[in-house]
């Protein structure tokens, strides 16, 4: 199968890569440098330029591209940052299919989203087919998601991938939070009741490769399948690093640190895998002691 994947410089577009050629599959990546190394092409979502002939022949077309949520504080221009990176993306990517599109066309666009859509829903268990929430993100995925739509029209199978927090020693949220309790300054954020719909990076990439080989379309939670909530969560990676989390950080504090984003902190969503459930997926990392075990001993 021929693979073009942009975002692929990120932990899971790497991941994802390195996953796909082991198993065989012929990736090509798309950059936003210029580039002349084999099976890469360069493209400026930005101005809505990407080659259609780099996109023809391909089995499936996977995008992963944008700017971190949490990199920085959310200014105006970051967050105008956030949006565009994501919909100029996406949007490129399906209004190419669609206008040179036919014979060849990649039967699949596989596009990166988050459960962030659903906003903060509380205790409530949220599922594929669950209202949009009214946050910032909320928003950002609703339009992200709709940037897919020229591909759906002309009739190319399209996935959004609503992902919770990928777990991996490597990602952003352990980098900062192994430290802190290791240190034993960690404790719950807030009321500590909010939920975190989690997912191991290995349980990530199996379930993008799944996508790809299975004919899922629309919305699909990678989640893992038993959500917990955050002072759970904080309980939960204490024991595996042998450290106590009893340290809570207040929600003011969170909010003068943070900014908005803080909004997202406090939040969450009882994110359930309910689609890749019913089409068959099997989780390696069915709880979160699990995953965070893979995550900071592998």
């Amino acid at each position: 199968m021929e693979v073009v994947l942009a975002g692929a410089s990120g932990l899971i577009g790497s991941a994802l890569r390195d996953a796909l050629r082991a198993d065989g599959h012929h990736v090509k990546t798309l950059l936003r440098h210029k580039t002349s190394a084999p099976d890469t092409d360069s493209w400026d979502p930005t101005a809505g330029l990407v080659d259609p002939d780099f996109l023809a022949g391909a089995d499936v077309v996977v995008c992963l591209s944008g700017v971190g949520v949490g990199s920085k504080r959310w200014t105006e221009d970051y967050k105008k940052q956030i949006l565009q990176s994501r919909v100029d993306s996406v949007g490129t990517l399906a209004r190419s299919l669609a206008e040179y599109g036919g014979h060849g066309q990649p039967r699949a666009l596989v596009c990166a989203s988050a459960v962030g859509y659903y906003g903060d829903s509380g205790a409530r268990v949220v599922e594929e087919d669950s209202p949009s929430g009214s946050s910032f993100l909320a928003d950002v995925c609703r339009q992200w998601e709709a940037a897919a739509e020229p591909a759906r029209a002309v009739g190319v199978r399209v996935a959004h991938l609503r992902t919770g927090l990928v777990l991996a020693g490597d990602s952003d949220l352990m980098r900062r939070l192994k430290p802190l309790v290791q240190l034993g300054v960690a404790g719950k954020l807030g009321s500590g009741r909010q939920y975190m719909p989690w997912i191991s990076l290995r349980d990530e990439i199996r379930a993008i490769q799944f996508l790809i080989d299975h004919d899922l379309s629309g919305p699909v939670n990678l989640t893992g399948p038993a959500p917990v909530t955050n002072a759970e969560f904080m309980k939960v990676i204490g024991r595996v690093l042998h450290r106590p989390t009893v340290l809570p950080a207040p929600g003011f504090g969170l909010r003068l640190v943070l900014g908005e984003f803080a909004g997202e902190v406090l939040g969450g969503q009882r994110a359930v895998p309910a689609a890749l459930t019913a089409a068959g997926f099997e989780f390696q990392d069915r709880d979160v002691e699990s995953a965070l075990r893979w995550a900071l001993h592998r």
